[in-house]
């Protein structure tokens, strides 16, 4: 007897989309400074997702045409998903316009914070940035991943911070330095964290389900083998909780085992 298919799965997915930071809400400005910015190459960006981040506007996000704003990043081959430090008074208006909201209140003015993209796959394009010849000129910001030469592995030496982003591609992860709450690692291949793994820590983001992930004290709010995911609402296993442990997958089963286990 044929096993019957569920109509539906839902599985943890990993997006890479690069972070659009306003300073001008301007639709003029911003085409000029997206035009000087790509040089008139029509597929600078490829059809990439963009997260519009307007946390550094100095004016408030008020009055920002949304229509018109998605309609230009549309043209420039950017499809905007998600707004990034919108006021809540906000989140209605840009939740009609189909977008997502990331993040809450804006956060206060200062060295912005970027999401990392560990790369292991393929170098993307430079982008340049539009320098701002006074104060007064406007500009948009596009962060793109950090590029680093292809290798198997990809090690991290500092803390990840809550917020913060790192994602191997193509490679495995290893981090030396805490996994923070309220942060997210992702690989492609296995992750190793030789400290406490709080956050979201997905391997195997690609489809590998042999890849697994390695802690020296288990402490995540998540954890996902290609795309299959277990979170711990309810706390962690007693036994394992704070401990040395590997997470694989079995079958459709997330299993969380002692470091040492021969099973």
């Amino acid at each position: 007897m044929q096993k019957a298919r569920k109509p539906i799965d839902i599985k943890i997915s990993t997006v890479v989309a690069i972070s659009a930071i306003l300073h001008e809400t301007d639709p003029a400005a911003l085409d000029q400074a997206l035009k000087d910015m790509t040089g008139g190459v029509s597929d600078f960006f490829e059809d990439e997702f963009a997260v519009i981040d307007i946390g550094a506007l100095d004016t408030g996000a008020a009055g920002i045409d949304w229509t018109a704003l998605v309609a230009l990043f549309k043209r420039y081959r950017l499809n905007a998903v998600a707004v990034r430090n919108a006021p809540e008074e906000l989140h209605a208006e840009i939740a009609a316009q189909g977008l997502s909201i990331d993040g809450g209140a804006p956060r206060p003015q200062q060295p912005q914070e970027t999401e990392t993209a560990v790369v292991a796959e393929e170098a993307p394009k430079p982008v340049a940035v539009a320098a701002a010849p006074a104060p007064a000129a406007a500009s948009v910001q596009v962060q793109a991943a950090p590029v680093v030469p292809a290798a198997a592995t990809m090690i991290i030496d500092t803390p990840v911070r809550a917020g913060q982003r790192i994602y191997a591609r193509g490679a495995d992860l290893v981090i030396m330095a805490a996994v923070n709450n309220g942060a997210e690692i992702i690989a492609d291949g296995s992750i190793h964290v030789y400290a406490p793994l709080r956050g979201r820590a997905l391997a195997g983001a690609s489809g590998n389900t042999s890849a697994r992930i390695f802690a020296a004290s288990l402490e995540a709010e998540l954890v996902s083998i290609a795309g299959v995911y277990r979170t711990f609402e309810n706390g962690h296993p007693p036994e394992l909780a704070q401990k040395q442990v590997q997470v694989r997958l079995t079958g459709d089963r997330i299993d969380v085992l002692p470091i040492n286990t021969s099973k």
